[in-house]
């Protein structure tokens, strides 16, 4: 759940004259989202493309119960083009969904209170990609983290997204520190970088 006072929606518009809203996720935006999600995260193609209508399936239940699930320090937060909307002079039902990113708190350690607020789930659909979208979104999620009282944000990238790398970079984030896996070690699969960054005005 979020606060009222975040002044949430947020509007702007991109280089291409697109006009984009940031706000809330609501549970009726969640097969919207899912599709987002699972073509950012997952292939359809190759010998793993059997598993894509399962694992889009998973998706769709966690999200949906995260947005269901009250937690003081979660929001999930889309950017919608409603461009059109605008287009036909206040038509409730003609955005479209561009981003989802969420913002969570998390432990550093199972067996201590260190917590720390954690990007995730950051994906543009396709056909709004490189327009500022994801930018935007976190940014916004900046802003959020400072009203809640936290000044560190942290997120995961993997190695050879080197678009993602190039973001974060922009932004401010630095290199905490690389996460080993089994399928690192085994698959050859691209390390996990955790990403931080400090809000703190200097």
């Amino acid at each position: 759940m979020f606060s009222t006072n975040l002044q949430l929606p947020a509007s702007f518009t991109s280089d291409q004259n697109y006009q984009f809203e940031i706000r809330a996720a609501q549970i009726e935006d969640v097969p919207g989202l899912t599709e987002i999600l699972a073509d950012s995260f997952h292939s359809q193609e190759g010998l793993l493309g059997w598993a894509y209508p399962f694992l889009k399936l998973g998706i769709y239940e966690d999200l949906r119960n995260r947005l269901r699930t009250t937690t003081r320090h979660h929001i999930c937060l889309i950017a919608a083009d409603c461009t059109a909307k605008l287009a036909m002079k206040g038509s409730q039902n003609s955005d479209r969904l561009a981003a989802i990113v969420e913002l969570s708190l998390r432990s550093k350690n199972p067996f201590t209170s260190d917590r720390f607020l954690y990007v995730s789930n950051l994906a543009v659909c396709r056909s709004y990609r490189r327009r500022g979208v994801a930018q935007h979104l976190l940014l916004k999620c900046e802003q959020i983290a400072l009203l809640w009282g936290f000044q560190d944000l942290y997120l995961h990238v993997l190695e050879n997204n080197y678009q993602a790398h190039q973001l974060y970079r922009k932004l401010g984030y630095q290199r905490h520190q690389v996460d080993f896996s089994w399928g690192t070690w085994l698959l050859g699969r691209p390390r996990q970088i955790l990403l931080h960054k400090n809000l703190e005005v200097k």
